[in-house]
């Protein structure tokens, strides 16, 4: 689609009245309405304020671009507006604006104003052609305008993408919520500015993004595969295929990209299963224990969030409502606990173990991983039962698979559909029962009173333990151990450690949004942005919200991170403080065990300790 399709006459205004950027928007959002662009105004212009609450979109260089893909919209549309004096639109830059072309996209457009918010950013990043929509007299010549250097800019992209090398590249995280777009974007801006063609599929919570074709594998020079779980592999065979931690690509894009020019890769062999991960090493490559932990605990994940967060709501009503018997109860507390810790979260461990082995053994380990997982959660072994069963029949499956191998060629067919689960599912079940429970069992409750019994001088250190390991990685490995403990911990009725470990968790996002505000003379004008963003994900306990100052200036941010962290994670202990939810940040702080005002302020001092330590240490920036 062109800009052409979707800018005409009727959505141009060439004098804008506006004064102010709200204005703007305004004015723009009244001409898409009038000219039937729209279903609903006041939706449309919710979805741009919204869109403008999380970063501005007045680009520099005197361009707004602002957008929005709501249901608000009828028709695909883009309304342009100018002013001679210019209008301050917050800017990156600082400077006033003076075009404003507005993109309005209906939900489920294929992601049109996406393509061509990426063409009129590139076409209004030249200076020529900026001039000539400045000063063009008439509607139409404004059109000619575009028309031509959108016909140019099309030819060039497709000559170079007949000459040039391309470079695909996949990434994927455990959660995949940041990690995963953050190294799509690192890669990708990076070969922009490198002058070099790629393509990046996410393989993120929503499903797989912008998949990659066998076409485009077959023309591809080398292939980066960014992932800390499970991608589908085979199709990559005979090809050169870079294998790293998802970290590594936001880290270190343009060492990725260079190596891939090169072929400075193993060509990947594959091993004939179709949804194989990759799973040769490298030195910088985490593989076997913790890819297949992982890809348990990311589909685990919606599980423990959703019915976790479901459980705390239900104490709201009062920690025993949920019981007919107990004075307090209510029906609504039940239903949320029924919903929540019956249904979702009593499939945590099941869902667990299943994905588990369906990461080790393919398809023919999930039955036998999520039986496994099952009885593991029934009978109390819990988590650390479930992680038992997950790696338990994993490896048995493959281990059946080498054995019927031997069968005839003519019972193929009943091996996935009879055999495996049928020898799966009845051997993992009759380990797990006579093998594994009762000892797994004694050894939680076993933790449980030795975490119960621990003195107050014990508790602090573990919480400095797991509050820093939170901040380490940010989403990493070890943030993920920390992590997976807190929720073990959860299962068997301890609530303490998870409370240290949100707590931890918050503090790496917060404390740099309060350094970003209070220390503003250190951060470039894109960073104090991304701090405001900060503020929202570290009270919805993400992480990863950290990651990109951690990545511009890890030898200042991660020690501070850390530290904060830590004490943080000291002082829910030192206060008492419990969390029986597993996530949600600030909006299950009202229902943790022991003070809330307590838990509130560790936070607060552990993102107030980052924020002066990174103050104090990061060196004045000069834009």
């Amino acid at each position: 689609m062109r800009i052409t399709d979707l800018l005409t006459k009727d959505t141009m205004i060439l004098e804008l009245k506006a004064k102010t950027k709200e204005a703007v928007i305004e004015e723009l959002a009244n001409k898409l309405d009038e000219t039937g662009k729209l279903y609903d105004k006041e939706a449309f212009k919710k979805a741009i304020f919204a869109r403008e609450a999380q970063s501005t979109t007045g680009i520099g260089e005197g361009i707004a671009i602002p957008h929005a893909k709501t249901t608000a919209v009828k028709i695909p549309a883009v309304a342009l507006g100018r002013s001679k004096e210019g209008i301050d639109y917050e800017s990156l830059d600082g400077k006033p604006s003076h075009l404003f072309f507005m993109i309005a996209a209906p939900e489920g457009a294929n992601n049109t104003h996406l393509e061509v918010l990426s063409r009129l950013s590139t076409l209004l990043m030249n200076a020529s052609f900026r001039s000539k929509i400045e000063s063009a007299s008439t509607k139409e010549e404004i059109l000619d305008v575009i028309r031509e250097k959108e016909a140019e800019l099309l030819n060039e992209n497709e000559e170079t993408a007949s000459s040039a090398k391309k470079v695909l590249a996949v990434t994927a995280c455990p959660t995949g919520i940041a990690h995963t777009y953050m190294a799509a974007d690192a890669l990708k801006a990076k070969a922009r500015e490198m002058n070099v063609d790629i393509k990046v599929e996410t393989n993120g919570s929503s499903g797989v993004k912008n998949e990659l074709t066998a076409k485009e594998i077959e023309e591809a020079v080398a292939i980066i595969v960014a992932a800390d779980k499970q991608v589908e592999m085979e199709r990559f065979k005979g090809k050169h295929v870079i294998q790293v931690p998802v970290a590594q690509a936001i880290r270190n894009p343009q060492q990725l990209i260079e190596q891939a020019l090169k072929q400075d890769a193993p060509i990947y062999q594959g091993d004939g299963n179709e949804r194989s991960s990759h799973i040769q090493s490298s030195p910088n490559q985490r593989t076997g224990f913790y890819k297949h932990l992982m890809n348990g605990v990311s589909n685990m994940l919606p599980f423990v969030v959703g019915g976790g967060i479901l459980i705390a709501i239900s104490f709201i009503f009062g920690i025993k409502a949920f019981d007919p018997n107990d004075p307090s109860y209510h029906p609504i507390a039940k239903a949320l606990m029924d919903i929540g810790g019956g249904s979702a979260f009593a499939l945590m461990i099941p869902v667990l173990a299943g994905f588990i082995a369906m990461s080790i053994a393919d398809r023919p380990g999930f039955a036998p991983g999520m039986v496994g997982g099952f009885l593991a959660a029934n009978g109390g072994a819990g988590f650390l039962g479930g992680l038992i069963a997950g790696f338990l029949a994993g490896y048995l499956v493959v281990g059946l698979k080498k054995v019927f191998s031997r069968l005839p060629q003519s019972l193929e067919g009943i091996k996935p559909v009879l055999l495996y689960p049928l020898f799966g599912v009845l051997i993992t079940g009759l380990v797990m029962m006579y093998v594994v429970i009762d000892p797994v069992k004694a050894l939680n409750d076993s933790m449980k009173v030795w975490l119960e019994n621990m003195g107050t001088g014990n508790l602090v250190l573990l919480g400095l333990i797991l509050g820093g390991m939170m901040a380490v990685d940010m989403g990493g490995p070890i943030n993920k151990a920390a992590f997976t403990f807190g929720i073990a911990m959860i299962d068997a009725g301890n609530y303490a450690p998870h409370a240290a470990i949100m707590a931890g968790g918050m503090v790496p996002p917060l404390g740099l949004a309060l350094a970003t505000t209070f220390f503003k003379h250190k951060f470039t004008k894109a960073e104090r942005e991304a701090g405001k963003t900060c503020y929202i994900m570290g009270a919805s306990f993400i992480t990863e919200g950290a990651i990109p100052f951690a990545a511009a200036d890890p030898v200042r941010v991660i020690p501070s991170i850390i530290v904060g962290s830590a004490i943080a994670g000291a002082l829910t202990m030192m206060f008492g403080i419990g969390l029986p939810a597993p996530h949600g940040g600030a909006f299950v702080i009202p229902i943790v065990k022991g003070n809330p005002l307590l838990y509130i302020l560790a936070i607060f001092i552990g993102s107030v300790v980052t924020a002066v330590m990174v103050g104090l240490w990061k060196k004045e920036v000069k834009e």
